[in-house]
C-alpha cells in the first residue's frame, strides 16, 4: 500500500454552496476550511476520508452523459428508498436528470456534478 484515501475533491465555483449541499446530503461536518484558498473539507472526523471542494476560476461543470466536458468523478449514495431520497436531494437543490433504472437514479448537484442515488 502506498497511501490511504484522504478525499474526493470537487472543483467548483462556490465552495460554501457545494460543501453545504453535501453536508446536508450526507450528514457530514466541516473539518477544514481555508477561505483565502477557497478550500473546504467535510467528513465525519478530521482523520477519516472526506469530500473536499476547491474554488476554481472559470469553472466549467461536467456535461454528463456526454464527454465534451467529462464527468471526471461522481458519487454513488446508497439510500433505502429512492423516492424518499429523491425528494430530499431535490429539496437540497439537486436536479433530476430522469436517467437510471429501478436500482439507481442520476442527479446533478447545485453546480452540475453528477451523482447517483442507489438502492440494492
Amino acid at each position: 500500500m502506498i497511501g490511504t484515501w484522504h478525499a474526493l475533491v470537487f472543483d467548483c465555483a462556490d465552495t460554501d454552496q457545494l460543501a453545504t449541499f453535501y453536508e446536508q446530503l450526507l450528514g457530514m461536518v466541516r473539518v477544514q476550511q481555508d477561505d483565502d484558498d477557497g478550500w473546504i473539507t467535510i467528513g465525519d472526523a478530521p482523520d477519516r476520508p472526506a469530500l473536499a471542494f476547491q474554488r476554481v476560476e472559470h469553472y466549467t461543470p461536467p456535461a454528463w452523459p456526454g464527454q465534451d466536458v467529462p464527468q471526471q468523478a461522481h458519487l454513488d449514495i446508497r439510500v433505502s428508498d429512492l423516492d424518499i431520497g429523491e425528494e430530499h436531494v431535490l429539496a437540497l437543490g439537486a436536479t433530476a436528470l430522469n436517467e437510471g433504472s429501478e436500482s439507481f437514479r442520476v442527479y446533478l448537484d447545485p453546480q452540475g456534478h453528477p451523482f447517483c442515488l442507489v438502492s440494492w
